[in-house]
């Protein structure tokens, strides 16, 4: 009879085709230089790890194995760091940043804690350096009990596979929301076997075969699950299953084999027992620390060893249970009592060997009740995972903590540090969870406001109305809690009330504009140093233009002065100062710096917000091409973290990308109702233009003028000049003089290009024609000098227009054809169609201006495209990889068919083609 390891290897291979095929295509991919991922999951017993040893064993490809262990699943990148052991040379390799950011996060480093997505970026480039030549295979067994952040870093590594002679294959069973931390990897659901194999396999693993009816009810029973078929073949559990079987369902295979193999255990003397409980509770198969941990019980390695021969475990190399089910029978047939004891044991061995995370892991199973000590021992642990960048073993850590520590604020204190941590990686649920089971009354006041944003800030994680509209009024009540105590945080409230006045818009609730100005304002007189930028928030809300721009000046001169790890959190705030000071320039400048602050450090949620961000102020003030390159990275940001499309869709960006109006204003309508006011009221904005595209001025004016009637901070502004023209074209001169006159005076202050461009061209719509002509000038030559190319294709496109009314025809089809020049290079295609009538009412053939406009199509991919504009302004294959969290080898094989479809041979040639 074969041994069990032998039948249930066999077990991977009977009637396992299909899974078969799949992981050997992956495989054969792997080696002849395009890798993959795929993600086995399925029930106890349904041969996972059988699988993955059939599917590697003789591959030519080096194989780096990783398991699961439950005693490691809350500390942070355990899995990572002893697969950066394993590589350890090819770690020398890599690009500093990411080299560091593997050390620190594996804890043989000291440095700023990593974000969980550089760690990925950098396995990654481990796993590409260590494919070079022959190809690699990353097997991940049990990866449900993987720490979540070495699950992270591993998923995010399995979707950026492209090109690398890299395979990773998870294995596992879909508990602790595996299956959704695996979003976007191709996954392989094993069932059981059919009957056929079935059959079979219970005959090959009995002592002799079956009655064909008894083998075929016990197959029908058990499901086809390989590991029941072999473990209950030689039982007397076999002889009730064809009655269990006779109603057609599967028994419970676990359950019965969990009885099964606690009966074993209990053939076994105290001693055996005990020792088998030790390694059930301990996991990690250190043999050292079993050995350790046992001599404290009075347990020695001859126990071991008869543990083994009672076929419960393997000894060699580790300590492993021939199944988890094995482990889990042990565990749970134990007593509480015998449970605690055995985690007391390896908590002590754990200590005299410095393991602090695994002695603070065993500490705080081995109590009853309520522990301070172990409590802020766990608080230590949860701090080292902290600064390894481990944020949600972090706030399992102190989760726990809390749960050891007795009713009081220190209790209070680390729920809600725990609640933090876990918001910091979008663990909502997590976060809510601990936040609902604070007990307020016994929370101190500046712990009850840290719950308080924390509370207000999952309001918009899930999109609730109330709570997206209610999000500045609950900032500014939770600055008041700290006031006096903490001024800090105090401050650090009043500046992301702000944030969320912008989300909301007009649809804020709980406060006024003018009540968050004038606590804002109180807030800036406190010593701390938001100060600054405080008061200039404040002014920007209180005070008149003139008054105001100093101080919202040296705000936004503070901000952009921020260093890199501070500025990436600003991109709500430089693009509301800038806005309001119409400082194109600065604002884009200052957003891409903190965007490269975010990809440098793999902070891809920052990230993510920023791009969307960014996508929206080169609507207004940019280029529309350069909006929809941000939003396709954004999109591309959130495929690498496992999401899908965007959670809050940028409205304004489909709007004047052409997309359907009853769809822009679905889903504009759809974001107000979930109180986001300020995508609302973007993708209104969109329409207005749309309106105006289309020469529909009466609508863009009835659509726009409730907007302009109740104005919002700094954003209806910008948004004046497409009033005026609205307002004259429409018939209500009155109103468009008095725009356009506030739009000139808000110029004359700040003195900006892109501000005197709008102003100017709203003063030439509302002028008599012998005045009209020096300010559409003046709008062309000042927005020559911007970042805003929609805007300076407008006003040669409404100069072309005035031009033709005054029958100056061949001066009316030059400005119109350079408007057209600059609305298609811009990427404002809905304005095109209107310059092309002026031109045909001017006899102009459209078709050959057309012609000679357009530049031959690039018939590139957005990721080509993307990486061949990254590599003609200068970067290094190493910094195009780093910016799109692919390695560089991906973007090597990308660039070749940039190259082979461009007909080109260097990257000067690319940027003249790029540029053409």
């Amino acid at each position: 009879m074969q041994s069990a390891p032998e039948q249930q290897h066999q077990a991977a291979l009977v009637g396992r085709d299909p899974e078969q095929v799949r992981l050997a295509a992956l495989l054969s991919r792997t080696r002849n230089g395009k890798g993959g991922s795929i993600a086995v999951l399925g029930e106890p017993g349904m041969g996972k790890s059988a699988l993955l040893a059939a599917a590697t064993t003789g591959t030519s490809l080096r194989v780096v194995r990783l398991d699961g262990y439950e005693s490691e699943s809350d500390m942070a990148f355990a899995a990572v760091q002893r697969l950066v052991t394993s590589l350890h040379p090819e770690c020398e390799t890599l690009p500093e940043q990411q080299r560091r950011a593997l050390l620190v996060a594996s804890g043989e480093a000291e440095g700023p804690p990593p974000d969980r997505y550089l760690v990925g970026l950098g396995v990654l480039g481990l796993l590409a350096a260590a494919s070079n030549g022959h190809g690699i295979v990353c097997t991940i067994d049990d990866a449900h009990l993987l720490d979540p952040e070495s699950l992270d870093a591993l998923a995010f590594v399995a979707r950026r596979i492209a090109v690398e002679r890299v395979a990773v294959v998870f294995a596992g069973r879909d508990e602790a929301g595996l299956a959704d931390h695996l979003g976007g990897v191709p996954q392989l659901a094993l069932t059981g076997l059919d009957t056929d194999a079935s059959v079979r396999l219970l005959n090959r693993a009995a002592a002799e075969p079956l009655p064909p009816s008894v083998a075929l009810a016990i197959a029908q029973a058990t499901g086809g699950n390989p590991l029941a078929l072999i473990d209950l073949a030689g039982e007397s559990l076999v002889h009730e299953l064809p009655d269990l079987g006779m109603a057609g369902e599967p028994v419970p295979v676990g359950r019965h084999l969990e009885a099964h193999y606690v009966r074993r255990v209990r053939q076994a003397d105290q001693a055996v027992q005990t020792w088998a409980l030790l390694a059930a509770a301990d996991s990690t198969g250190n043999i050292d620390l079993l050995a350790a941990a046992g001599a404290e019980l009075g347990l020695t390695l001859d126990d071991a060893d008869r543990a083994e021969v009672a076929g419960l475990v393997q000894l060699s190399p580790t300590v492993r249970f021939r199944h988890p089910l094995v482990r889990s029978a042990v565990y749970n047939a134990a007593s509480g009592v015998d449970r605690r004891r055995v985690h007391r044991a390896l908590a002590h061995a754990a200590d005299r060997a410095d393991l602090t995370e695994a002695e603070a892991w065993h500490a705080a199973r081995g109590v009853v009740g309520t522990d301070e000590e172990v409590a802020a021992r766990l608080d230590l642990t949860a701090d080292l995972a902290a600064r390894r960048g481990g944020l949600v073993s972090c706030a399992r850590l102190l989760a726990r903590a809390a749960e050891l520590s007795p009713p009081g604020e220190a209790r209070a204190v680390r729920q809600v540090g725990a609640a933090e941590a876990a918001l910091a990686v979008g663990a909502a649920h997590l976060s809510q969870r601990l936040v609902e089971d604070l007990d307020e009354e016994s929370a101190g006041t500046v712990t009850r406001g840290r719950a308080l944003l924390i509370r207000s800030s999952l309001t918009l994680l899930r999109a609730e109305r109330d709570g997206v509209m209610s999000g500045a009024a609950d900032h500014l009540r939770a600055a008041d809690l700290f006031h006096g105590l903490d001024d800090v945080r105090e401050q650090d409230a009043l500046l992301r009330a702000f944030d969320r006045c912008a989300s909301a818009d007009r649809l804020m609730t709980g406060v006024t504009q003018a009540e968050l100005g004038r606590r804002m304002l109180a807030g800036a007189d406190l010593d701390g140093r938001w100060s600054v930028v405080l008061r200039g928030l404040a002014a920007l809300i209180l005070e008149p233009y003139d008054t105001a721009h100093p101080k919202v000046r040296a705000a936004f001169d503070a901000v952009l002065a921020l260093p890199d790890d501070e500025i990436m959190y600003f991109g709500s705030v430089i693009g509301g100062l800038g806005a309001y000071l119409w400082d194109d320039e600065g604002r884009a400048a200052g957003l891409d710096r903190a965007a490269r602050a975010a990809r440098d450090r793999g902070a891809l949620l920052v990230l993510d917000t920023l791009l969307w961000i960014m996508a929206l102020c080169e609507v207004y003030g940019g280029s529309l091409h350069r909006a929809g390159r941000y939003v396709e990275t954004h999109r591309e940001v959130r495929v690498a973290m496992g999401y899908g499309d965007a959670n809050v869709p940028n409205v304004a960006v489909m709007a004047w990308s052409g997309e359907p109006r009853e769809l822009v204003e679905a889903v504009a309508d759809g974001a107000g109702a979930v109180g986001f006011g300020g995508v609302q009221f973007s993708g209104i904005e969109g329409l207005v233009a749309r309106d105006l595209a289309d020469r529909r001025y009466q609508d863009a004016y009835q659509r726009h003028k409730p907007l302009v009637e109740e104005p919002f901070l700094q954003v209806t502004p910008i948004w004046y000049a497409d009033f005026v023209e609205s307002a004259v074209r429409s018939g209500h001169p009155d109103v468009a003089q008095r725009v356009a006159q506030d739009l000139a005076s808000r110029a004359a202050v700040n003195g900006m290009p892109w501000c005197e461009g709008a102003a100017e061209r709203a003063l030439a719509l509302v002028s008599p024609d012998d005045e009209a002509e020096a300010h559409y000038l003046a709008s062309i030559a000042a927005l020559h000098k911007t970042l805003a190319e929609t805007e300076l294709g407008r006003s040669y496109l409404l100069y072309g227009e005035w031009l033709r009314r005054l029958r100056r025809r061949r001066e009316a089809a030059e400005q119109l054809r350079l408007a057209l020049r600059h609305l298609r290079h811009s990427g404002a295609e809905i304005f095109v169609p209107r310059a092309l009538a002026e031109l045909e009412v001017l006899g102009v053939r459209t078709d050959e201006v057309v012609n000679a406009e357009a530049a031959p199509p690039l018939e590139l991919t957005t990721q080509e495209h993307t990486i061949a504009r990254l590599a003609a302004s200068g970067r290094t294959n190493a910094e195009i990889a780093a910016n799109l969290f692919i390695s560089p080898n991906t973007v090597d094989y990308h660039l070749r068919k940039v190259f082979q479809k461009l007909g080109i041979s260097s990257r000067r040639q690319l940027t003249d083609r790029l540029n053409a």
